[in-house]
């Protein structure tokens, strides 16, 4: 892989700023967790693409999201979505962030009424 590919590391307040900003269909939101995981919680906007079965979806990738649009990577604490970012811009992506902390970290910083797993 090409090591001039990257993405931005992004805090959960830098999302929480992001979403206040701007309507959320401007974003691409993107959530690698499994769907287990969703069920438990989750967050308005974010499509579920779990990582486990990216063999399933990612030949459309392409299709479903523009590589040039603004995009944002979630997972539980931001390992899954890291690799997920890694592999959005090998495809060509150019605005990309992970968002560090993951799900865990928005419960615990941005909005206590989520659940935590």
């Amino acid at each position: 892989m090409d090591a001039s590919f990257s993405y931005a590391e992004q805090t959960v307040e830098a999302l929480a700023q992001r979403l206040a900003e701007v309507e959320p269909d401007s974003l691409q939101l993107i959530d690698v967790r499994e769907p287990a995981e969703a069920e438990i919680v989750s967050l308005d906007h974010f499509e579920l693409l779990p990582l486990s079965q990216s063999q399933q979806w990612s030949g459309q990738i392409l299709e479903r999201f523009s590589p040039e649009k603004e995009t944002w990577v979630l997972c539980h604490h931001g390992m899954r979505s890291a690799q997920m970012c890694q592999w959005l811009t090998s495809q060509g992506f150019s605005s990309v962030n992970n968002i560090s902390g993951g799900i865990d970290a928005y419960a615990r910083r941005i909005n206590s009424e989520l659940a935590l797993y």
